[in-house]
């Protein structure tokens, strides 16, 4: 065993010699150029744009915009991906605007949109109290919804139609008072592919006794192979997952796997993930693993209600 005195002494290090350079020779991330400047009160929404650093999340957002509108611009698709949650902070205004705009070609859901762009478009309202409705039994027991989604999803089905469809043309057809807040109203007027995937249990309408689970299946199937038929097209477009953790990354990876195993090409596209937190699938199935050879990505992190206005807004400020 080393004895103390038998341990090798140290003296501090000089550095008279230690070579330097000037500031003004080296490369640097940060420039004044790209700093933040204040924004003027009474100025455009073009002026803030402008006003915003050019760093990190916000260089990410600016490339983000010109990815989608140099997409439009030279016809390639615009997918958009989405949760629920997404209608639920009031987000369809400004996706029916864009695909209005022809900005956002397609949709693809998971089954909960489909209940609350239902429930917007019938009453004006969505989103109830779970916890509370829980511990009563009633949690997702409203009758309207659960009876009248089931049947649209249902008859359309029969007519060889995908959910999506289905509901577009079911609320396109009625009188409910909020129906131009329809998403999939929208996309069935305005001939845009709007495709839903279900996890069969996981949305409240299952729990109802018209819940036809061949129609559901057959449906959820149909538009997934519609939903591959437009991934299999996007070279050169952008794909924008807003707000799925599970399913949509899941469907999107399938959907990108089966159009090249059929031969298409899908290489060169942008693929962004926007969430408040970037979990571990749209990291991997969105983000990463589809743009390993080719193609950018972007995890643009924040909450719905705030992020996705903004690069609406800015994506209608380039255009």
């Amino acid at each position: 065993m080393l004895q103390f005195r038998d341990m090798k002494k140290y003296r501090p290090i000089e550095v008279k010699e230690l070579r330097t350079y000037s500031i003004r020779d080296r490369l640097s991330k940060v420039s004044v150029e790209k700093t933040a400047r204040p924004h003027g009160k009474g100025g455009s929404f073009g002026d803030f744009i402008a006003s915003l650093p050019d760093f990190l999340a916000a260089h990410d957002m600016k490339a983000v915009v010109r990815a989608v509108v140099e997409a439009h611009r030279n016809g390639r698709p615009v997918i958009l991906g989405m949760g629920a949650h997404s209608i639920k902070v009031g987000l369809s205004p400004l996706i029916i605007d864009l695909m209005r705009r022809g900005v956002i070609t397609a949709l693809a859901a998971n089954g909960a949109c489909i209940i609350h762009d239902f429930e917007i478009a019938y009453a004006g309202q969505t989103s109830e109290d779970v916890a509370r409705e829980l511990c009563t039994g009633t949690f997702g027991m409203a009758q309207e919804t659960g009876r009248m989604v089931n049947q649209a999803v249902t008859a359309g089905v029969r007519q060889g139609y995908g959910m999506g469809h289905s509901m577009g043309m079911f609320i396109d057809s009625s009188d409910f008072p909020y129906r131009d807040k329809s998403l999939f109203r929208e996309a069935y007027r305005l001939g845009i592919p709007a495709t839903v995937h279900v996890a069969v249990g996981a949305d409240i309408i299952h729990m109802h006794p018209e819940a036809d689970g061949g129609a559901i299946g057959e449906g959820s199937l149909r538009d997934f192979r519609l939903f591959t038929a437009v991934v299999a097209d996007l070279e050169g477009g952008v794909y924008i997952n807003l707000g799925s953790a599970v399913v949509l990354p899941e469907v999107f990876l399938k959907a990108l796997t089966v159009a090249r195993n059929l031969g298409h090409t899908v290489e060169e596209f942008t693929t962004v993930n926007m969430d408040f937190f970037q979990h571990y699938r749209p990291r991997e199935n969105v983000l990463r693993r589809p743009t390993l050879q080719k193609g950018r990505c972007f995890a643009l992190t924040g909450h719905h209600e705030i992020m996705f206005p903004l690069l609406a807004g800015m994506i209608v400020e380039e255009l």
